[in-house]
């Protein structure tokens, strides 16, 4: 029986390190399983988190669904406003909206390995409550970034016609009118 596309065993998926700060409490490794099966409306992907790090800031997203199933170790929960223990054998699902930012961090003396599936909806905007940020997303990140992805401060509003000074407008105008 031949090969199927659709079908992979986790030890044959590329593992890639996270890319946070040095130093950080930020890290692990993650398994883009979905690439690599060809999923088209999900995205699957597998971490491992050492112990006293997360993969991820605390955040929250307003298009795409999260769930979360923990297959081993244990860690805290942020969801929310609320912080929770959690273990192997864990779901957790994290709808879009402010009220459900979510962050797993690795309370545990060993690995925390889990899988997350998303609805891969984009453009997504994301919040980050600790930092107060912003992100705009029009894909999700692909080995090399690919489309929009921008990151802003959420207190730096501009006004909308900020920076916007009209001199497009006057060349196109005097070009109309020289027709």
């Amino acid at each position: 029986m031949g090969e199927n596309k659709n079908i992979v065993h986790l030890s044959q998926v590329p593992s890639e390190k996270i890319q946070a700060p040095d130093g950080s409490r930020f890290g692990g490794m993650r398994q883009r399983v979905g690439m690599m099966i060809g999923a088209e409306k999900l995205g699957y992907s597998f971490f491992i988190v050492p112990p006293g790090h997360a993969a991820f800031p605390y955040h929250s997203h307003t298009g795409n669904e999260e769930l979360i199933f923990i297959t081993e170790g244990e860690g805290i929960l942020r969801f929310g406003g609320e912080k929770r223990t959690v273990a192997g054998g864990t779901f957790i699902a994290c709808p879009p909206g402010p009220d459900h930012p979510h962050q797993l961090i690795n309370t545990g003396t060993r690995e925390l390995r889990y899988l997350v599936v998303s609805s891969m909806d984009y453009p997504d905007i994301s919040e980050y409550p600790d930092s107060k940020k912003i992100g705009a997303y029009a894909t999700s990140a692909r080995g090399e970034q690919v489309a929009f992805r921008a990151l802003y401060l959420k207190d730096e509003n501009v006004p909308y016609y900020d920076g916007e000074d009209g001199r497009e407008i006057e060349g196109v105008l005097e070009t109309a009118s020289k027709k």
